[in-house]
């Protein structure tokens, strides 16, 4: 049998907590996943993993395998990288998640940039304003825009993402343009809540150094950052907003920015990937959203100076 490979579909069942994941991630048949583990505890005599109807539990034995078949496979993929050709060509397919927005307005505009300078990198680009399981889902590393929550991922700070107020030229023509935070009283806003707790949004502002959170009615809230931005076209009322969702339509005057004399926070941009050794098809896909994140004033913090 080849033993990597078994090796490699063993490390990714106990990873997953399930051969039905496993298989989904490595994109093979359940029943091949099953039969290399099995070849596997055959060629080894010993039982890696118990199986029931609902669960995979990894034995003794089988979690000190793990640790070995971690740490032999990561040598073998250094080794890969090692070789100068394997360097400047990398070769394989790695899975990013990060939100629509994020990949329609900053990835896919440049992809082509990447796919040149890197033509056998297949990116597989889930979209998805969600926290996800990287190991569970098979994941090699995520986007995230705002401040993280704890856990045992690995995050790369790669940008800070600005963020600003806009609304269209025709509701400011029908409400007035707004001279100060105190202003939005007399004002809509379309809101963005959180998917997950259901929980509204309010507006942010720096006023002499001070955080001022500021809740804005509204007549419609939303959880999509597409249609968040779609609606403020639309004349529905303002948004508060990264920066680089809505360039485009202030460039063309489909939206105006507002209150600039009152600086929204930055926001965190961030690369998420587990604890565990990058292949180097996944480290140069962060050098270069890094380098992308640097290159934007909408993302690199440039245009808060």
């Amino acid at each position: 049998m080849d033993i990597l490979q078994g090796m490699a579909v063993f490390k990714r069942v106990v990873e997953a907590s399930s051969f039905s994941k496993a298989a989904d991630s490595l994109e093979m048949p359940r029943a091949s996943v099953s039969i290399l583990v099995q070849n596997l505890e055959s060629y080894l005599g010993v039982r890696l993993l118990n199986r029931t109807t609902r669960s995979v539990r990894v034995t003794d034995d089988g979690a000190l395998y793990y640790e070995y078949c971690a740490r032999i496979l990561a040598e073998v993929s250094d080794a890969e990288s090692a070789l100068s050709n394997k360097r400047q060509n990398p070769r394989g397919t790695i899975r990013v998640d990060t939100s629509a927005t994020f990949a329609a307005n900053v990835l896919l505009p440049v992809m082509g940039n990447f796919n040149a300078r890197y033509p056998d990198i297949t990116v597989k680009l889930g979209l998805a304003d969600r926290n996800v399981d990287l190991v569970q889902e098979g994941v090699d590393c995520v986007i995230r825009i705002g401040t993280l929550d704890d856990s045992n991922l690995v995050a790369r700070p790669i940008g800070s993402v600005r963020m600003c107020i806009c609304a269209a030229p025709a509701y400011l023509e029908q409400m007035g343009e707004p001279a100060t935070p105190d202003d939005l009283d007399r004002h809509r806003a379309v809101n963005y809540f959180s998917a997950r707790t259901g929980r509204v949004y309010p507006f942010e502002f720096k006023v002499d150094g001070e955080l001022i959170r500021k809740p804005v009615d509204g007549i419609l809230a939303v959880n999509d950052g597409l249609v968040y931005a779609m609606s403020a076209t639309e004349g529905l009322g303002m948004i508060q907003t990264p920066r680089f969702m809505v360039a485009k339509a202030i460039h063309t005057g489909a939206l105006r920015e507002i209150l600039r004399a009152y600086p929204c926070p930055p926001v965190p941009l961030s690369l998420l990937y587990p604890q565990r050794r990058l292949s180097m098809c996944v480290r140069v896909f962060s050098e270069w959203v890094h380098e992308l994140a640097q290159n934007n004033p909408d993302l690199n913090g440039e245009g808060y100076a």
